[in-house]
Protein backbone atom coordinates (compact mmCIF):
# COMPACT_ATOMS: atom_id res chain seq x y z
CA UNK A 1 0.00 0.00 0.00
CA UNK A 2 2.85 2.61 0.94
CA UNK A 3 4.57 1.63 -2.33
CA UNK A 4 1.08 2.07 -4.36
CA UNK A 5 1.12 5.51 -2.52
CA UNK A 6 4.21 6.86 -3.25
CA UNK A 7 3.66 5.37 -7.04
CA UNK A 8 1.00 7.42 -7.28
CA UNK A 9 2.79 10.55 -5.76
CA UNK A 10 5.48 9.95 -8.17
CA UNK A 11 2.88 9.98 -11.23
CA UNK A 12 1.46 13.54 -10.04
CA UNK A 13 4.97 15.49 -9.95
CA UNK A 14 5.97 13.63 -12.82
CA UNK A 15 3.99 16.46 -15.19
CA UNK A 16 5.88 19.05 -12.89
CA UNK A 17 9.45 17.71 -12.80
CA UNK A 18 10.59 19.15 -16.43
CA UNK A 19 8.83 22.62 -15.54
CA UNK A 20 10.76 23.28 -12.44
CA UNK A 21 14.12 21.72 -14.30
CA UNK A 22 13.46 24.16 -16.27
CA UNK A 23 12.81 26.91 -14.34
CA UNK A 24 15.87 25.91 -12.22
CA UNK A 25 18.11 25.94 -15.40
CA UNK A 26 16.63 29.64 -16.42
CA UNK A 27 17.08 31.29 -12.23
CA UNK A 28 20.27 28.89 -12.17
CA UNK A 29 22.82 30.50 -14.56
CA UNK A 30 23.66 33.90 -16.52
CA UNK A 31 25.53 33.38 -19.73
CA UNK A 32 27.43 29.84 -19.33
CA UNK A 33 28.04 30.38 -15.40
CA UNK A 34 25.71 28.79 -12.98
CA UNK A 35 24.85 30.91 -9.89
CA UNK A 36 26.34 30.00 -6.83
CA UNK A 37 23.95 29.43 -3.74
CA UNK A 38 24.86 32.92 -2.36
CA UNK A 39 24.62 34.49 -5.33
CA UNK A 40 21.24 33.23 -6.12
CA UNK A 41 20.15 34.10 -2.52
CA UNK A 42 21.01 38.14 -3.44
CA UNK A 43 18.76 37.72 -6.27
CA UNK A 44 15.71 36.48 -4.18
CA UNK A 45 16.27 38.13 -0.73
CA UNK A 46 14.52 41.75 -2.01
CA UNK A 47 11.47 40.03 -3.65
CA UNK A 48 11.04 38.12 -0.21
CA UNK A 49 11.35 41.24 1.74
CA UNK A 50 8.63 42.98 -0.20
CA UNK A 51 6.44 40.11 -0.20
CA UNK A 52 6.75 40.06 4.33
CA UNK A 53 5.95 43.52 4.00
CA UNK A 54 2.89 42.78 2.45
CA UNK A 55 1.73 39.99 4.74
CA UNK A 56 2.26 42.17 6.89
CA UNK A 57 0.23 45.01 5.41
CA UNK A 58 -2.69 42.69 4.56
CA UNK A 59 -3.18 40.43 7.60
CA UNK A 60 -0.83 41.47 10.08
CA UNK A 61 -3.90 42.63 12.66
CA UNK A 62 -5.32 39.53 11.81
CA UNK A 63 -5.81 36.69 14.68
CA UNK A 64 -5.42 33.07 14.14
CA UNK A 65 -7.80 32.30 16.81
CA UNK A 66 -7.73 31.95 21.09
CA UNK A 67 -5.22 30.74 23.32
CA UNK A 68 -5.80 28.29 25.38
CA UNK A 69 -4.90 28.01 28.91
CA UNK A 70 -4.23 24.27 28.50
CA UNK A 71 -2.23 25.09 25.48
CA UNK A 72 0.23 26.96 28.23
CA UNK A 73 0.53 24.23 30.27
CA UNK A 74 0.79 21.74 27.28
CA UNK A 75 3.80 22.69 26.15
CA UNK A 76 2.19 25.26 23.48
CA UNK A 77 0.95 22.30 21.40
CA UNK A 78 -0.77 23.81 18.48
CA UNK A 79 -0.22 27.34 18.94
CA UNK A 80 0.96 29.48 16.02
CA UNK A 81 3.95 31.48 16.86
CA UNK A 82 6.34 31.25 15.08
CA UNK A 83 8.03 31.92 11.14
CA UNK A 84 9.49 29.00 9.32
CA UNK A 85 10.08 28.58 5.38
CA UNK A 86 12.14 25.32 5.08
CA UNK A 87 9.19 23.33 5.06
CA UNK A 88 5.17 22.81 6.85
CA UNK A 89 4.10 19.63 8.65
CA UNK A 90 0.35 18.43 7.41
CA UNK A 91 -1.26 15.96 9.37
CA UNK A 92 -2.70 13.84 6.87
CA UNK A 93 0.37 14.32 4.69
CA UNK A 94 3.30 14.96 6.66
CA UNK A 95 6.42 17.24 5.50
CA UNK A 96 6.33 19.28 2.92
CA UNK A 97 9.75 20.80 2.22
CA UNK A 98 9.22 24.03 0.41
CA UNK A 99 5.56 22.78 -0.78
CA UNK A 100 7.60 18.82 -2.21
CA UNK A 101 6.75 15.86 -0.66
CA UNK A 102 9.29 13.14 0.12
CA UNK A 103 8.38 11.69 -2.93
CA UNK A 104 8.20 14.58 -5.42
CA UNK A 105 12.04 15.15 -3.81
CA UNK A 106 12.86 11.92 -4.52
CA UNK A 107 12.19 12.73 -7.58
CA UNK A 108 13.29 15.96 -8.32
CA UNK A 109 16.35 16.24 -7.12
CA UNK A 110 19.59 15.97 -8.00
CA UNK A 111 21.86 11.95 -7.46
CA UNK A 112 24.69 11.23 -7.26
CA UNK A 113 26.09 9.41 -10.26
CA UNK A 114 24.70 5.64 -10.39
CA UNK A 115 22.56 6.33 -7.15
CA UNK A 116 18.66 6.64 -6.79
CA UNK A 117 18.31 8.90 -3.41
CA UNK A 118 18.61 12.54 -3.27
CA UNK A 119 21.60 14.38 -2.29
CA UNK A 120 21.40 16.61 0.33
CA UNK A 121 23.08 19.19 -1.15
CA UNK A 122 20.33 19.71 -3.36
CA UNK A 123 17.89 19.29 -0.08
CA UNK A 124 19.24 22.59 1.43
CA UNK A 125 19.30 24.51 -1.86
CA UNK A 126 15.86 23.84 -2.24
CA UNK A 127 15.32 24.52 1.60
CA UNK A 128 17.12 27.93 0.94
CA UNK A 129 16.08 29.05 -2.30
CA UNK A 130 12.98 27.38 -2.55
CA UNK A 131 13.83 25.99 -6.07
CA UNK A 132 15.05 22.84 -6.95
CA UNK A 133 18.62 23.02 -8.18
CA UNK A 134 20.57 21.47 -11.15
CA UNK A 135 23.18 19.05 -11.07
CA UNK A 136 26.25 21.35 -11.61
CA UNK A 137 24.53 23.35 -8.89
CA UNK A 138 24.54 20.59 -6.00
CA UNK A 139 28.32 19.37 -7.76
CA UNK A 140 29.98 23.24 -6.77
CA UNK A 141 28.29 22.71 -3.16
CA UNK A 142 29.04 19.14 -2.58
CA UNK A 143 32.70 20.99 -3.58
CA UNK A 144 32.28 24.17 -1.21
CA UNK A 145 31.20 21.81 1.15
CA UNK A 146 34.25 19.63 0.83
CA UNK A 147 37.04 22.56 0.43
CA UNK A 148 34.92 23.95 4.32
CA UNK A 149 35.66 20.42 6.12
CA UNK A 150 38.43 20.94 7.94
CA UNK A 151 38.24 21.58 11.76
CA UNK A 152 40.51 23.88 13.39
CA UNK A 153 43.58 22.43 15.19
CA UNK A 154 42.23 23.23 18.42
CA UNK A 155 38.91 21.70 18.10
CA UNK A 156 40.65 18.43 17.18
CA UNK A 157 42.51 18.88 20.10
CA UNK A 158 39.18 18.86 22.17
CA UNK A 159 37.83 16.22 20.80
CA UNK A 160 40.61 14.11 20.94
CA UNK A 161 40.61 15.08 24.73
CA UNK A 162 37.19 13.90 25.72
CA UNK A 163 36.79 11.15 27.62
CA UNK A 164 35.36 8.14 25.70
CA UNK A 165 32.25 8.33 28.50
CA UNK A 166 31.00 11.72 27.24
CA UNK A 167 28.31 10.71 25.38
CA UNK A 168 28.68 11.80 22.11
CA UNK A 169 26.04 14.94 21.86
CA UNK A 170 28.29 16.14 24.72
CA UNK A 171 30.97 16.39 22.53
CA UNK A 172 29.26 16.92 19.44
CA UNK A 173 28.24 20.54 21.09
CA UNK A 174 31.33 21.47 22.67
CA UNK A 175 32.68 20.99 19.28
CA UNK A 176 30.12 23.09 17.44
CA UNK A 177 30.10 25.88 19.62
CA UNK A 178 34.07 26.13 19.77
CA UNK A 179 33.59 26.90 16.05
CA UNK A 180 32.49 30.28 17.39
CA UNK A 181 36.29 31.20 17.68
CA UNK A 182 36.39 31.82 13.70
CA UNK A 183 32.36 33.05 13.37
CA UNK A 184 32.23 35.53 10.31
CA UNK A 185 29.30 37.09 11.69
CA UNK A 186 30.24 37.30 15.01
CA UNK A 187 33.38 39.35 13.71
CA UNK A 188 31.47 41.50 10.97
CA UNK A 189 29.17 42.34 13.94
CA UNK A 190 31.46 43.42 16.08
CA UNK A 191 33.01 45.59 13.51
CA UNK A 192 29.28 47.49 12.62
CA UNK A 193 27.86 45.46 9.98
CA UNK A 194 24.84 46.80 8.23
CA UNK A 195 21.39 45.24 9.60
CA UNK A 196 20.94 44.55 5.60
CA UNK A 197 24.02 42.57 5.53
CA UNK A 198 23.75 40.83 8.34
CA UNK A 199 22.39 37.59 6.16
CA UNK A 200 25.73 37.54 4.43
CA UNK A 201 28.61 36.65 7.10
CA UNK A 202 25.43 34.45 8.39
CA UNK A 203 25.49 32.66 5.05
CA UNK A 204 29.60 32.21 5.64
CA UNK A 205 29.01 30.86 8.72
CA UNK A 206 26.15 28.19 7.66
CA UNK A 207 28.23 26.68 5.27
CA UNK A 208 30.94 26.45 7.47
CA UNK A 209 28.39 24.80 9.98
CA UNK A 210 26.99 22.26 7.99
CA UNK A 211 30.30 21.56 5.75
CA UNK A 212 31.97 20.83 9.36
CA UNK A 213 30.04 18.39 11.00
CA UNK A 214 31.33 15.43 9.04
CA UNK A 215 34.66 15.83 10.40
CA UNK A 216 33.67 16.31 13.63
CA UNK A 217 31.31 13.66 13.86
CA UNK A 218 33.82 11.15 12.14
CA UNK A 219 36.12 12.19 14.96
CA UNK A 220 33.98 11.71 17.67
CA UNK A 221 33.15 8.02 15.97
CA UNK A 222 36.77 7.64 15.33
CA UNK A 223 37.99 8.39 18.96
CA UNK A 224 34.85 6.41 20.69
CA UNK A 225 35.03 3.58 18.55
CA UNK A 226 37.50 2.88 16.62
CA UNK A 227 41.44 3.74 16.26
CA UNK A 228 40.80 7.37 16.35
CA UNK A 229 42.83 7.82 12.99
CA UNK A 230 40.11 10.10 10.79
CA UNK A 231 41.03 9.90 7.15
CA UNK A 232 40.48 12.82 4.67
CA UNK A 233 37.77 14.89 3.10
CA UNK A 234 38.07 14.01 -0.96
CA UNK A 235 36.64 17.61 -2.75
CA UNK A 236 35.24 15.34 -5.79
CA UNK A 237 33.11 12.73 -3.10
CA UNK A 238 29.42 14.40 -2.23
CA UNK A 239 28.53 15.63 1.77
CA UNK A 240 27.00 11.94 2.34
CA UNK A 241 29.93 9.82 0.70
CA UNK A 242 32.03 11.94 2.62
CA UNK A 243 30.52 11.31 6.10
CA UNK A 244 30.18 7.87 5.48
CA UNK A 245 34.31 7.49 4.80
CA UNK A 246 34.53 9.79 8.15
CA UNK A 247 32.68 7.10 9.92
CA UNK A 248 34.52 4.33 8.35
CA UNK A 249 31.81 3.11 6.26
CA UNK A 250 32.61 4.70 2.66
CA UNK A 251 33.62 1.51 1.06
CA UNK A 252 29.70 0.22 1.22
CA UNK A 253 27.90 2.45 -1.70
CA UNK A 254 24.48 1.11 -0.19
CA UNK A 255 25.40 2.36 3.66
CA UNK A 256 26.56 6.14 1.19
CA UNK A 257 23.12 5.78 -0.10
CA UNK A 258 21.07 5.45 2.87
CA UNK A 259 22.81 8.63 4.42
CA UNK A 260 21.69 10.38 1.43
CA UNK A 261 18.18 9.52 2.47
CA UNK A 262 18.94 9.59 5.90
CA UNK A 263 20.03 13.40 6.08
CA UNK A 264 17.51 14.34 3.38
CA UNK A 265 14.23 13.37 5.53
CA UNK A 266 15.47 14.46 8.74
CA UNK A 267 16.74 17.33 8.03
CA UNK A 268 13.90 19.71 8.37
CA UNK A 269 10.57 19.24 10.24
CA UNK A 270 8.84 22.77 10.73
CA UNK A 271 10.05 25.17 13.72
CA UNK A 272 8.26 23.77 16.41
CA UNK A 273 10.09 21.38 17.50
CA UNK A 274 13.01 21.84 20.23
CA UNK A 275 16.08 21.87 17.87
CA UNK A 276 14.52 24.08 15.58
CA UNK A 277 13.03 26.21 17.61
CA UNK A 278 16.09 26.56 19.93
CA UNK A 279 18.33 27.58 16.55
CA UNK A 280 16.16 30.01 15.68
CA UNK A 281 15.22 31.27 19.63
CA UNK A 282 19.37 31.74 20.20
CA UNK A 283 19.83 32.90 16.48
CA UNK A 284 17.08 35.65 17.18
CA UNK A 285 19.69 36.94 19.58
CA UNK A 286 21.90 37.54 16.93
CA UNK A 287 23.90 35.07 18.00
CA UNK A 288 26.04 33.31 15.00
CA UNK A 289 25.14 29.75 13.60
CA UNK A 290 27.64 27.49 15.78
CA UNK A 291 26.39 29.22 19.25
CA UNK A 292 22.90 29.12 17.39
CA UNK A 293 22.98 25.05 16.52
CA UNK A 294 25.11 24.43 19.60
CA UNK A 295 22.22 25.14 21.84
CA UNK A 296 20.15 22.69 19.28
CA UNK A 297 22.26 19.50 19.83
CA UNK A 298 21.65 20.55 23.27
CA UNK A 299 17.54 20.39 23.03
CA UNK A 300 17.95 17.37 20.34
CA UNK A 301 20.21 15.25 22.97
CA UNK A 302 17.44 15.22 25.56
CA UNK A 303 15.59 11.72 25.41
CA UNK A 304 11.91 13.30 24.29
CA UNK A 305 12.85 14.55 21.09
CA UNK A 306 16.84 12.48 19.73
CA UNK A 307 16.28 9.61 21.27
CA UNK A 308 13.28 7.65 20.05
CA UNK A 309 14.82 5.59 17.24
CA UNK A 310 17.54 3.76 19.89
CA UNK A 311 14.21 3.45 22.21
CA UNK A 312 12.56 1.84 19.13
CA UNK A 313 15.96 -0.15 18.56
CA UNK A 314 15.87 -1.45 22.20
CA UNK A 315 12.33 -2.67 22.41
CA UNK A 316 12.93 -4.76 18.64
CA UNK A 317 16.00 -6.36 20.44
CA UNK A 318 13.68 -7.78 23.74
CA UNK A 319 10.99 -8.67 21.63
CA UNK A 320 13.17 -10.49 19.29
CA UNK A 321 14.97 -12.28 22.37
CA UNK A 322 12.01 -13.12 23.82
CA UNK A 323 9.90 -14.09 20.76
CA UNK A 324 12.33 -15.58 18.74
CA UNK A 325 12.96 -14.90 14.90
CA UNK A 326 10.21 -15.74 12.33
CA UNK A 327 7.53 -15.72 15.28
CA UNK A 328 4.39 -15.24 14.17
CA UNK A 329 1.76 -12.07 14.11
CA UNK A 330 0.03 -13.97 17.15
CA UNK A 331 3.29 -13.96 19.02
CA UNK A 332 4.53 -10.09 17.55
CA UNK A 333 0.40 -9.18 19.04
CA UNK A 334 1.14 -10.80 22.26
CA UNK A 335 3.79 -9.04 23.15
CA UNK A 336 2.59 -5.84 22.11
CA UNK A 337 -0.06 -5.89 24.67
CA UNK A 338 2.18 -6.89 27.28
CA UNK A 339 4.04 -3.71 26.63
CA UNK A 340 0.94 -1.66 26.76
CA UNK A 341 -0.36 -3.54 29.80
CA UNK A 342 2.90 -2.71 31.97
CA UNK A 343 2.00 0.66 31.12
CA UNK A 344 4.78 1.16 28.25
CA UNK A 345 4.05 2.93 25.74
CA UNK A 346 4.89 1.61 21.67
CA UNK A 347 7.94 3.04 20.56
CA UNK A 348 7.72 4.98 17.26
CA UNK A 349 4.52 4.97 17.22
CA UNK A 350 1.97 8.44 17.22
CA UNK A 351 3.25 11.96 16.60
CA UNK A 352 2.12 15.29 18.20
CA UNK A 353 0.93 16.53 14.50
CA UNK A 354 0.64 13.62 11.89
CA UNK A 355 -2.58 11.88 11.63
CA UNK A 356 -1.74 9.11 9.50
CA UNK A 357 1.77 6.93 8.60
CA UNK A 358 4.83 9.41 8.40
CA UNK A 359 5.88 9.58 4.98
CA UNK A 360 9.39 9.76 6.17
CA UNK A 361 8.90 6.06 7.40
CA UNK A 362 7.14 4.78 4.28
CA UNK A 363 10.94 6.36 2.72
CA UNK A 364 13.14 4.10 4.68
CA UNK A 365 10.74 1.02 3.86
CA UNK A 366 11.47 1.23 0.91
CA UNK A 367 14.91 1.45 1.32
CA UNK A 368 14.80 -1.56 2.90
CA UNK A 369 13.05 -3.30 1.00
CA UNK A 370 15.22 -2.07 -1.73
CA UNK A 371 17.95 -2.97 -0.48
CA UNK A 372 17.74 -5.42 2.89
CA UNK A 373 14.50 -7.34 2.69
CA UNK A 374 15.83 -10.38 4.50
CA UNK A 375 16.68 -8.39 7.73
CA UNK A 376 15.58 -10.23 10.19
CA UNK A 377 14.98 -6.89 12.33
CA UNK A 378 13.41 -5.45 9.11
CA UNK A 379 11.12 -7.99 9.09
CA UNK A 380 9.94 -8.02 12.50
CA UNK A 381 9.43 -4.10 11.67
CA UNK A 382 7.16 -5.40 8.95
CA UNK A 383 5.11 -7.45 11.70
CA UNK A 384 4.58 -4.80 14.14
CA UNK A 385 3.76 -2.18 11.01
CA UNK A 386 1.24 -5.00 10.58
CA UNK A 387 -0.15 -5.13 13.74
CA UNK A 388 0.04 -2.18 15.87
CA UNK A 389 -2.19 0.19 14.53
CA UNK A 390 -5.13 -1.96 15.11
CA UNK A 391 -4.34 -2.89 18.87
CA UNK A 392 -3.48 0.90 19.74
CA UNK A 393 -6.71 1.74 18.26
CA UNK A 394 -8.63 -0.77 20.51
CA UNK A 395 -6.74 -0.34 23.04
CA UNK A 396 -7.79 3.74 22.60
CA UNK A 397 -4.00 4.68 23.50
CA UNK A 398 -3.27 7.07 20.64
CA UNK A 399 -5.29 9.58 18.52
CA UNK A 400 -2.39 8.56 15.71
CA UNK A 401 -1.64 4.82 15.77
CA UNK A 402 0.77 5.05 12.89
CA UNK A 403 4.64 4.92 12.75
CA UNK A 404 6.69 7.89 12.75
CA UNK A 405 10.64 8.32 11.21
CA UNK A 406 12.48 6.64 14.48
CA UNK A 407 10.19 3.30 13.77
CA UNK A 408 12.56 2.69 11.39
CA UNK A 409 15.65 4.39 11.26
CA UNK A 410 17.56 2.55 13.74
CA UNK A 411 17.44 -1.03 11.73
CA UNK A 412 19.08 0.66 8.49
CA UNK A 413 22.35 1.85 10.70
CA UNK A 414 22.02 -1.56 12.09
CA UNK A 415 21.89 -3.47 9.18
CA UNK A 416 25.10 -1.63 8.15
CA UNK A 417 26.87 -2.01 11.24
CA UNK A 418 26.61 0.75 12.57
CA UNK A 419 25.27 -0.67 15.92
CA UNK A 420 26.62 1.95 18.20
CA UNK A 421 23.11 3.81 19.39
CA UNK A 422 24.47 6.32 21.27
CA UNK A 423 25.62 8.06 18.14
CA UNK A 424 22.55 7.76 16.55
CA UNK A 425 21.71 11.61 17.73
CA UNK A 426 24.96 12.47 15.79
CA UNK A 427 23.89 11.87 12.51
CA UNK A 428 20.50 13.38 13.60
CA UNK A 429 22.19 16.34 14.74
CA UNK A 430 24.04 16.52 11.40
CA UNK A 431 21.00 16.42 9.68
CA UNK A 432 19.25 19.08 11.19
CA UNK A 433 21.54 21.26 11.15
CA UNK A 434 20.53 21.95 7.35
CA UNK A 435 16.90 23.09 8.21
CA UNK A 436 18.55 25.18 11.04
CA UNK A 437 21.20 26.74 9.28
CA UNK A 438 18.71 28.00 6.26
CA UNK A 439 15.69 29.58 8.32
CA UNK A 440 18.38 31.29 10.01
CA UNK A 441 20.33 33.23 6.99
CA UNK A 442 16.67 34.02 6.42
CA UNK A 443 15.80 35.23 9.93
CA UNK A 444 18.90 37.52 9.42
CA UNK A 445 18.13 38.67 5.82
CA UNK A 446 14.38 39.28 6.73
CA UNK A 447 15.31 41.16 9.90
CA UNK A 448 13.05 39.02 11.86
CA UNK A 449 13.30 40.17 16.05
CA UNK A 450 14.46 38.84 19.39
CA UNK A 451 11.85 36.44 20.24
CA UNK A 452 10.00 37.69 24.17
CA UNK A 453 6.90 35.45 24.06
CA UNK A 454 4.95 36.84 27.12
CA UNK A 455 4.85 34.45 29.83
CA UNK A 456 2.22 33.74 33.28
CA UNK A 457 2.49 32.59 36.75
CA UNK A 458 -0.84 30.01 37.30
CA UNK A 459 -1.81 32.69 39.98
CA UNK A 460 -2.22 35.27 37.57
CA UNK A 461 -4.01 32.82 35.31
CA UNK A 462 -6.26 32.04 38.22
CA UNK A 463 -6.47 35.69 38.94
CA UNK A 464 -7.19 36.49 35.16
CA UNK A 465 -10.11 34.50 35.06
CA UNK A 466 -11.74 34.68 38.48
CA UNK A 467 -14.62 36.24 38.00
CA UNK A 468 -15.35 34.72 34.84
CA UNK A 469 -17.01 31.63 33.99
Amino acid sequence: MAVALRSRSLLQCNQRCISLSRTGLRFASTGSKPLTLKERLAELIPSEIDKVKQIRADHGKKSFGPVLVDQLYGGMRGLPALIWDGSVLDAEEGIRFRGKSIPECQALLPKAPGGSEPLPEGLFWLLTTGEVPTQEQVRVLSRDWAARAAIPEFVEEILDRCPPTLHPMSQFSLAVTALNHDSAFAKAYQEGISKKEYWQPMFDDAMDLIAKLPSIAGRIYRNMFSDGKVPAVDPEKDYSHNLATLLGFGDNEAFVELLRLYITIHSDHEGGNVSAHTGKLVGSALSDPFLAFGASLNGLAGPLHGLANQEVLNWLRKMQSKIGENASDDAVKEYVWSTLKAGQVVPGYGHAVLRKTDPRYTAQREFALKHLPNDPLFKLVGQVYNVVPGILLEAGKAKNPWPNVDAHSGVLLTHYGLIEMQFYTVLFGVSRAFGVAAQLIWDRALGAPLERPKSYSSDAIQNMFKDKH
